[in-house]
């Protein structure tokens, strides 16, 4: 994600800071375990979307390096090697029991990422090397990940090794019941909903091909919850071959703030009289009739009937830290609180605060609310394009 020095620190040189630290002896030094570690990166991820800061993510995979190597590392080792790096501030613990060791680097005041983990890399490697003989130094697989920038990045950029591609920690859940539940009516009204509408299927894939050149459905990546990514379905509603950099250009401007939405003007995501938009297809935004293929993706889990809607990549690199909430706390839906709430005549921030209240009030029955009233949004038409 790009964020805007200017924005945060107009004037402050980019440079790490590690904040006064007091070192505590390797062998005082607790490491957490799984379940205890992940709590703390989850709520380090949460903390820093919401706040802006920034925190680095250490992962050591000690159980490939020692097999591969014919050597053995133990944490209290990786620990001992660190005492000129780590801070009491800083936690340590199993981020993959027995396998893959992690230490979460907090309250990093810098914005050049790549800067960051240069520095951090060289202290390490030399913290390392006054520990452990070369040969061990030179095998062992430590990557860094500066939050909220990387997370962001497809999986194959993200990692050069499976084990150290760090995921959103799962949260402990009391509510597993209304969530199984959620699930169950996410299966049983996408299967519906695609047995209903299966003669319009075929409908409109007839009023497509004979009103454009190209294939019927359009398939994008979208990121979904928790940053996965997946294939987003959608009937085709622009001529095949045109310029993304039109939507592109309006995202940024419009997140950004220097587009307002309402009567008249553009809406969240869509630009009113868009060039690139057929005439068939204009009908089937106006009537959302573009959005069946989206069920299928509900069928297979990447989606759910209600929830914040999946933004494409590019999107995100305009996000600020504290839009990036609105797709790690709740997974993407077909419709939600800003689609019964006027649909595209809002703002994105205002969208972003429904979709956060949404995910911090969730239950079945608002579930249940919202698609009650969707219906009733799509017929009258207002705020869709």
């Amino acid at each position: 994600m790009n964020l805007s020095k200017e924005r945060l620190h107009p004037k402050r040189p980019p440079q790490f800071i590690p904040h006064s630290p007091r070192l505590i002896p390797s062998e005082h030094r607790d490491i957490l375990s799984e379940e205890a570690f992940r709590k703390v990166l989850c709520g380090e991820m949460k903390r820093t979307v919401r706040s802006g800061s920034f925190f680095l993510l250490m992962l050591v995979d000690i159980a490939t390096s020692s097999r591969v190597n014919s050597f053995e590392l133990s944490p209290s080792e990786i620990c001992h090697a660190l005492p000129s790096v780590i801070r009491e501030t800083d936690t340590s613990g199993w981020y993959e029991k027995d396998s893959v060791l992690g230490i979460v680097f907090t309250d990093i005041r810098n914005l050049d990422g790549d800067q960051v983990q240069e520095v951090m890399r060289a202290r390490v490697t030399a913290a390392f090397s006054a520990a452990l003989t070369p040969e061990q130094v030179n095998h062992l697989k430590f990557l860094f990940y500066l939050f909220p920038q990387d997370w962001e990045k497809p999986t194959k950029d993200r990692s050069l090794h499976a084990s150290l591609d760090p995921a959103w920690p799962e949260q402990e859940d009391n509510s597993e019941l209304p969530r199984i539940a959620k699930r169950i009516l996410d299966i049983a009204g996408s299967i519906a909903t695609l047995i209903l509408f299966s003669p319009l299927f075929l409908l409109i894939s007839l009023g497509i091909k004979l009103t454009s050149r190209g294939p019927v459905l359009f398939k994008q990546e979208r990121i979904g919850h928790r940053g996965a990514r997946f294939t987003f379905l959608k009937f085709r509603s622009m001529k095949c071959v045109n310029d993304p950099s039109v939507h592109q250009e309006y995202v940024r401007r419009f997140i950004s703030g220097r587009i307002h939405s309402g009567r008249g003007n553009q809406g969240v995501y869509k630009i009113l009289e868009d060039p690139r938009v057929t005439p068939f297809g204009k009908f089937l935004r106006k009537t959302s009739l573009d959005e069946l293929p989206q069920f299928i993706n509900v069928l297979k889990g990447e989606m759910s009937l209600v929830g914040p809607r999946p933004p494409i990549p590019y999107e995100v690199e305009s996000y600020q830290p504290w839009h990036l909430r609105r797709v790690f706390e709740a997974k993407p839906g077909i419709t939600g609180l800003w689609q019964v709430n006027g649909r595209s005549s809002t703002t994105f921030d205002d969208m972003v605060r429904l979709d956060l209240r949404y995910a911090r009030n969730w239950s079945l029955w608002l579930d249940i609310k919202i698609l009650l009233r969707t219906p009733e949004a799509i017929l009258s038409g207002k705020g869709a394009y």
